[in-house]
């Protein structure tokens, strides 16, 4: 089974709509198909994101924090590394994913993440949410 890592725009965008690809990867989650990764710093990104722009959609939001397992901050050494490759404020998203146990990460950020797409960086592939549902089903 899969271990994915969830960029805070999946979780963003799952929880703006129940019928694209980003709920379809939580659902597949639920079904057993896959588990879903992620931190509280991009929980907390994608919380801060709908409470600005789609406050109604924050109960949706909370219904789907369950189906997701909260990996710990990655350590500072991983950190500075991953600021060689992303942004600083994508940094801490790399580097957790990196010192989780997940094998990818899936992202929808193709201007921070895209040049990465495909890559494997500390025994991560980064992936776009399309490529995720492939690899899951």
């Amino acid at each position: 089974m899969l271990t994915l890592f969830v960029d805070a725009n999946v979780i963003f965008s799952a929880s703006l709509s129940k019928r694209g690809q980003a709920r379809a990867l939580f659902d597949l989650a639920r079904g057993g198909y896959c588990v879903l990764l992620t931190s509280a710093y991009a929980t907390e990104e994608a919380r801060r994101n709908i409470s600005v722009k789609y406050a109604e959609h924050l109960p949706a939001f909370q219904d789907l924090l369950p189906r997701l397992t909260t990996v710990p901050e990655a350590p500072p050494t991983l950190l500075a590394w991953t600021r060689t490759h992303v942004v600083a404020k994508d940094a801490p998203i790399l580097a957790a994913a990196a010192a989780s146990d997940a094998s990818h990460l899936v992202t929808g950020d193709r201007r921070h993440f895209g040049h990465l797409y495909g890559q494997t960086l500390d025994r991560v592939t980064v992936v776009t949410l399309t490529e995720a549902l492939e690899l899951v089903l």
